[in-house]
This record gives C-alpha cells, sequence and structure tokens, in this order.
C-alpha cells in the first residue's frame, strides 16, 4: 500500500520510521518532509497546510492512507475534504479537532462531562479578564484560546505577570487570532504526564506512558517550549493510575465528543497533571505528542499500519499494544535562543557517527539541506532518542548520542529523565 504522512517535524519522521518497519507498505509519501525523513520517504514539496494541494497528489498517486502529524492542518478541515473525496485519512475532523483548537471548546467539554480539571472561565473582554485575576490571585495560568505551537500557556506566578500576559495575548496579539480570547485557570501543581489512546471514535486503544519536559531549561525553568525531550514509560503512571487515565479521563472525553454531535477518531493527546496519586487533564492534543512520539514509537513492537487503518475506518477492535520491555528517552537539541529568535543555516556536523550507535535514532525535526549539508532551520532542530534496559541506560545512550552532534549555539536539557530516575 502506498501511504502519505503529512508534516516535516520530529513526530512525523518517528511515524515514516515506525511505518517503513510494516510489511504492509509498498512507498511512503511524506509532504514536505524533511532531510531525515528523505532517507526513508519520497519527500513531496507541498506544505502541510495545503490541503488542496494535497488532496489532488493523493487522488493522482492513489494514496491507500494518510496520516496527519500536526495540528493545524487537522483544525483547518484536512480530514473533511478528504474524506469527502473518498481517501482514507487518519485523525480527526475539523469539529473534533476543536478538542485542540480552542481551549474553551475542551474545558467546556470537561465541564459537561465531569472531566477531572483546574477551575477556569474564558473570556473575550480584557477588562473582564484582568478583573478576574485581581479576584483570583496568583499563582494562576494564561492560555491563548487558540493554537500557539505549544507556546501559548503562561504559568504566572504574580498577579502583575498573569495580567502581562492577557496583555500580551489580547491587545498585543503576540498570538495573532489565537488570542482573541483566553482561558484563565487554576494554577495546578503535581508532576506532569502524557498520556495517549488510539480511538475510532467508539473504541480505544490506550499507548504506554510518557512525560514531557516543557520548559526549555534544566530544572524545569524558562519558558515553555513545544518540548525539550521526553521518556516512556512514566513511573508516575503506576498500573492504578494508568487504569484511572482511562477509565475517568479517556473514555469520557471520547463518549463525550460522541455524544456531542463531534466523534472524536485519530489519536488523542491528554496532557495530565498528578498530585497525590489523582490525575486533572492541563490540556488536549488532537494529534501525537513531539517529543512524547520518539520515545513511545521506539517502544513499541506492534505493527502501526492496522491501527492507523481501523481507526481511519471506524473499525478499531484491537485491544493491546506489544512493547519492546525497555526504556526510551528523547533529548531535543535546539537552536540557541529557542522558544524566542534564533540563528538558521548553521551546519550540523556529528550525524553519521551518532548514526553508529546501537539503540539510538537521531529524529530530524528543525533540519534542512544547504549546500549539501544538513542546517538547522528550525527552533527545535533534532529528537536525539535512546533505548535501554532501564531508564537510566536510555538516558545515557541518548546523551551519547547528544555528545557527538554540534553545530554553533546548540542548546540542550542535561536532565531529561531526571523524574524518572528520582522513582
Amino acid at each position: 500500500m502506498k501511504i502519505l504522512v503529512v508534516g516535516g517535524g520530529g513526530r512525523e519522521h518517528t511515524l515514516v520510521w515506525k511505518i517503513s518497519q510494516s510489511p504492509l507498505v509498498d512507498k511512503i509519501y511524506c509532504a514536505p518532509g524533511n532531510p531525515g525523513i528523505a532517507e526513508l520517504a519520497e519527500c513531496v514539496h507541498i506544505g502541510a497546510d495545503e490541503i488542496d494541494a494535497l488532496l489532488d497528489f493523493s487522488l493522482a498517486e492513489k494514496i491507500d492512507l494518510t496520516v496527519v502529524g500536526p495540528e493545524v492542518p487537522l483544525t483547518m478541515g484536512i480530514v473533511d475534504t478528504f474524506q469527502a473525496a473518498g481517501l482514507e485519512i487518519f485523525g480527526p475532523d475539523k469539529a473534533a479537532a476543536q478538542i485542540e483548537g480552542s481551549k474553551k471548546f475542551s474545558k467546556d467539554l470537561m465541564a459537561r462531562y465531569n472531566i477531572p480539571t483546574a477551575a477556569y472561565q474564558s473570556f473575550s473582554d480584557h477588562g473582564q479578564a484582568v478583573a478576574y485575576i485581581r479576584k483570583q490571585g496568583a499563582p494562576i495560568v494564561v492560555k491563548a484560546d487558540g493554537l500557539a505551537a505549544g507556546k501559548g500557556v503562561i504559568v504566572a506566578m504574580t498577579e502583575e505577570q498573569a495580567i502581562a500576559a492577557v496583555d500580551d495575548i489580547m491587545l498585543d496579539q503576540v498570538f495573532g487570532d489565537a488570542g482573541a480570547s483566553v482561558v484563565i485557570e487554576e494554577f495546578m501543581d503535581g508532576e506532569e504526564a502524557s498520556f495517549f489512546a488510539f480511538t475510532d471514535g467508539k473504541n480505544i486503544l490506550p499507548l504506554a506512558s510518557s512525560q514531557d519536559h516543557k520548559r526549555v531549561n534544566d530544572g524545569d525553568e524558562g519558558p515553555n517550549t513545544g518540548g525539550m525531550g521526553a521518556y516512556s514509560p512514566a513511573p508516575v503512571v503506576t498500573d492504578e493510575l494508568y487504569q484511572i487515565i482511562v477509565d475517568t479521563v479517556v473514555k469520557p472525553t471520547i463518549k463525550g465528543m460522541a455524544a456531542d454531535g463531534c466523534p472524536y477518531s485519530g489519536i488523542l493527546y491528554v496532557g495530565l497533571m498528578i498530585k497525590d496519586g489523582k490525575p486533572r487533564v492541563v490540556e488536549y492534543n488532537a494529534r501525537f505528542g513531539d517529543p512524547e512520539a520518539q520515545p513511545l514509537l521506539m517502544r513499541m513492537k506492534s505493527d502501526i499500519v492496522p491501527v492507523l487503518q481501523a481507526c481511519a475506518r471506524g473499525e478499531l477492535q484491537q485491544d493491546s499494544i506489544d512493547w519492546y520491555d525497555k526504556a526510551a528517552v528523547c533529548v531535543v537539541l535546539a537552536s540557541g535562543g529557542y522558544p524566542a529568535a534564533y540563528e538558521k543555516g548553521l551546519p550540523i556536523s556529528g550525524l553519521d557517527e551518532a548514526a553508529e550507535i546501537e539503540d539510538l535514532m537521531v529524529f530530524h525535526a528543525g533540519t534542512a539541506l544547504k549546500d549539501g549539508q544538513i542546517v538547522n532551520q528550525g527552533g527545535r532542530v533534532l529528537g536525539v532518542t535512546g533505548l535501554g534496559d532501564t531508564v537510566r541506560e536510555a538516558i545515557d545512550k541518548a546523551y551519547a548520542g547528544v555528545k557527538v552532534i554540534h553545530w554553533d549555539n546548540v542548546h540542550y536539557r542535561h536532565d531529561i529523565g531526571a523524574r524518572a530516575l528520582n522513582r
């Protein structure tokens, strides 16, 4: 069969890598792809948000299954367009993708179906938002309602910080239209975890646990990013807690979406805060996490393609996934300055050396080819992912890869996986 993967980041490189292992697959295309993906798939120069062009390509090439990586084409309605043309596609339709596309939509859903989360209010009026912050006090969390590439959440430790965040989002429009309204919610402390489940809109197939590291610097300091590293499994998610998450969060979410008339199909990502053995939802995403996809899919033993097809067809019967009994750790190498401004086009060395390390994969995210040399092109550039019998071994493996890769001003965290070791 022929498969098209939409996107060009680390998550998409990981999906292409995993899909390429399936005996069912003859040919993989990726649009737009990146230099790492180009080693496994034919990269097509069509942007992830160029939905009509992607449709024309898929019809011309007789693509059997399209797998959507990023959230933007999902919220734009790529699934609706492809399905209307009779094509199989993995991911939620436009109505269901609001679960990520609008913070208000997702919070209202949780409120309706008693899914545990932080208390909140949403505002489209700047003055009312500021008055609410003054009434509630700090710490408090301010979120741009729409998509902001993982950066639209400000955890404010003082009222002044919270009001400044509202000013930035609503008055200065630092996130554009995403900031037309804001959700302001109670601060939750605890330990974060990421939980994923495949679903066809009715049935669910949960994945192994994982944990992301959102802050840019060691010790969870600095601003939020799209993710600076991840590991799987996450010891904070015990067997008992795993079942609680499935029963109190995942199942009610999928049932609630169906009851509201927008059944959710694809992969559901639930960002959780765990405190005293109890989970509360921080956010939903309508796609695989990046960088969580990297350690999760490296640990996944089962063929992913039948699962993707079953979700796309509304025929998910599979009730378990086989996992390698190993831990995986992904360390993100970012451009110096990220998540703010950074220099692009800097040559990257050491990739060939890293490729020779056993049980290590370097997934490309923000890379490009310039004069035959791989250079940095985005904020998060590479996801160096190691496998090991224990989390400690997986950490050592990932950092062995990090050690041999270099470009000017490369930035990474030195403590990915530390929380797992502390347990």
